[in-house]
């Protein structure tokens, strides 16, 4: 079954948004590269199979919803501890979720086909807004894909720790799969 012409919404209840993080520095072995999990977001999408460009695609994502899923490598594995401080310093220090509560993703222009499409928008986060590019693909009504972004773009420091022996990439891979619900 193809993915007929109209307009659908998306979000946690039919898939998953998830960023990736790595390390780098002197330190990067001690700490782990993550994948966190945005917990509430929504996406709403207009399709139009036979003229990509006039289809269209807004996400927006509760910035205090981000959960650490999963920490690879390190000296220790991760505890539930340190997903608790990792997620706090994402709330507090990276994000600041009390003055920019929402990140927001806007497409500008879609090219391709329904088998391999870039889309092209704005992010909004942290108060700044700069061009992402996104690929992904669709069939049988999921959508998946990824965007990379460097944090430092939207004036985001990369965190570090061990006085800057371990640090995160300024890249960050966001990815997602996600059925497409269409609207009543």
């Amino acid at each position: 079954m193809s993915i007929t012409a109209g307009n659908y919404t998306f979000g946690p209840e039919s898939g998953r948004l998830l960023v990736n993080t790595t390390r780098t520095g002197l330190g990067a072995k001690a700490g782990h590269d993550l994948t966190i999990e945005v917990t509430r977001w929504r996406g709403d999408a207009t399709i139009d199979a036979a003229d990509p460009a006039n289809s269209s695609v807004t996400v927006e994502v509760d910035a205090d919803s981000l959960e650490v899923r999963e920490g690879t490598g390190g000296v220790k594995p991760l505890t539930s501890s340190d997903r608790a401080e990792i997620e706090k310093i994402i709330r507090e220090k990276i994000l600041r979720v009390q003055k920019y509560p929402t990140i927001t993703f806007r497409s500008a222009r879609v090219d391709g086909t329904a088998e391999s499409f870039r889309v092209e928008g704005e992010l909004t986060m942290v108060g700044a807004t700069e061009p992402v590019s996104v690929q992904g693909s669709l069939s049988e009504e999921r959508v998946q894909g990824s965007a990379t972004i460097a944090q430092t773009r939207w004036g985001i420091r990369p965190y570090s720790a061990l006085l800057g022996a371990l640090k995160l990439g300024d890249e960050v891979e966001v990815r997602f799969d996600a059925g497409l619900v269409p609207k009543q």
